[in-house]
């Protein structure tokens, strides 16, 4: 006959583990805040102060809980993965308030009030720790907790409090705020936009509104919206709609850095997955397409219901997903259609370059199957100087070429390319009087008709052929 015996894990050690599943502090408060979502609620307060110690309190107005209803919110893993939910539920495991608020704080309290009756129940992992025992208090003592006086006017609502904050540092507590105010303006832009449900989203930081930020600047003109596609698959449909962002010419510089975040352009490419309207993850390819410069202005919204976590592969955290196989064969599709259109704002001014028509300073030097910028020897303006050059003084210009090509500067170039593109004022290196000046020079000089001709294929007076024609004519 076979045997069995109970082996209990250590409560001590297991806690340690449970608080090490990698939520970040604003990633944390998101998922208290998903809680609130699935309560219908429409207002949060987040109250965070660093003095004399760290502690952090949100109250939403949703539709709180009763003592039972309590009790079971507080057990861990108190929702079965795999059961059908609600189409705007936003959890999943059951885990998000405990392992959220565990990863912050050694101490959880908890006031919900539903029909006006108030209940409460608090976790304090010292105390588990010490008697070995998941043993969960009814606090009698918490009137001093901020909020709680507002929650007392409410009929319904839920105040969430985290006390002993160990693993915040104090010295960062700005820090925490500016990341926790750009992390909730981006997952909840749409629950926070006017228009996407019947009644707003209201957040409030320390008493400061959250303002939505949509990260495909969707209102802008000049953003291209790529047709939407629809995908069929474990019967459910997927919901695709590719942006183009508008590349820098098009935007003042406060609005193409506040578009860049924080990541930066190439960083911030790629799919934005979204789970009953609150996005998931952001800024990825998932292995299937590498984050290149030429795609920094591609941005692919993908909608998924929450019956397709198991096909998406979505951790406790919410922050990381794995596509199962059959998703990312249509995903593949996707990115090769919209990759090709986001490349065309920067292959399109780099076709310049290749232009015959126009006698350019620099070129592309073909070298096998790659290529060099090099100084184009046959313009014009070249060889009248190499013309009235010595042999000496024509060795010595070589030197300095050949130096000047082979360190073009590239990783500075497209560092700054990325970066600040609108700080770039390469257009206006020469103005229009040193354009003028110059004209005026090379008129002195009594050139051939033949070589004025030529010069006007250049770049300097394409635009301005007025500038070196002859006044007699």
């Amino acid at each position: 006959m076979t045997k069995s015996e109970v082996v209990s894990p250590n409560i001590k050690n297991f806690i340690k583990s449970l608080r090490d599943i990698g939520y970040s502090f604003e990633v944390a408060v998101a998922d208290l805040i998903d809680n609130s979502i699935a309560a219908r609620a429409y207002n949060i307060t987040i109250y965070v102060v660093a003095e004399p110690e760290m502690f952090f309190s949100m109250l939403d107005d949703g539709i709180g809980m009763s003592e039972s209803e309590l009790v079971e919110a507080m057990r861990l893993a108190s929702r079965n993965p795999e059961e059908k939910r609600e189409k705007d539920d936003l959890g999943r495991f059951g885990l998000g308030l405990k392992t959220a608020s565990f990863s912050q704080c050694r101490k959880l309290t908890v006031l919900s009030k539903k029909d006006d009756i108030l209940s409460a129940r608090q976790w304090d992992l010292d105390h588990i720790s010490q008697h070995n025992e998941w043993l969960l208090i009814t606090p009698d003592d918490y009137d001093n907790l901020p909020l709680a006086e507002k929650l007392k006017k409410l009929k319904n609502g839920t105040l969430v409090t985290w006390e002993k904050l160990d693993r915040c540092q104090k010295e960062k507590f700005s820090d925490y705020i500016q990341n926790l105010r750009r992390h909730l303006a981006l997952v909840f832009h749409r629950f926070l936009e006017t228009g996407e449900r019947f009644n707003t989203l209201k957040i409030l930081v320390n008493n400061n509104p959250i303002l939505a930020f949509n990260p495909f600047n969707a209102n802008h003109p000049a953003t291209q919206q790529i047709s939407p596609e629809k995908i069929k698959l474990f019967g459910s449909i997927i919901n695709v709609q590719p942006f183009i962002l508008p590349h820098h010419s098009k935007l003042s510089p406060q609005d193409y850095e506040q578009y860049a975040t924080q990541e930066g352009y190439v960083k911030s490419q790629g799919f934005y997955l979204y789970r009953a309207n609150r996005l998931l993850i952001h800024g990825t390819w998932w292995g299937l397409h590498k984050a290149i410069d030429a795609h920094k202005l591609v941005r692919v919204k993908i909608d998924v219901t929450n019956d397709l976590d198991q096909h998406w592969g979505i951790d406790i955290k919410k922050s990381i997903a794995r596509p199962s196989p059959e998703i990312k064969k249509d995903l593949k599709r996707i990115i090769v259609q919209v990759t090709e259109k986001g490349s065309r704002p920067f292959t399109g001014r780099g076709r310049k370059i290749e232009d015959k028509t126009t006698k350019r300073f620099w070129q592309i030097v073909p070298i096998d199957n790659d290529f060099r910028f090099g100084l184009n020897l046959q313009h014009p303006i070249y060889e009248q100087l190499v013309s009235l050059l010595n042999e000496d003084a024509k060795e010595i210009l070589d030197i300095y070429l050949k130096g000047l090509q082979a360190y073009l500067p590239l990783e500075a170039i497209q560092a700054k390319l990325q970066q600040t593109p609108y700080r770039i004022r390469q257009k206006t290196a020469l103005s229009y009087d040193e354009v003028l000046a110059l004209a005026e020079k090379i008129r002195s000089l009594n050139l051939s008709q033949e070589h004025i001709d030529s010069l006007l294929k250049t770049e300097l007076f394409i635009r301005n052929k007025e500038l070196l024609k002859d006044e007699n004519q």
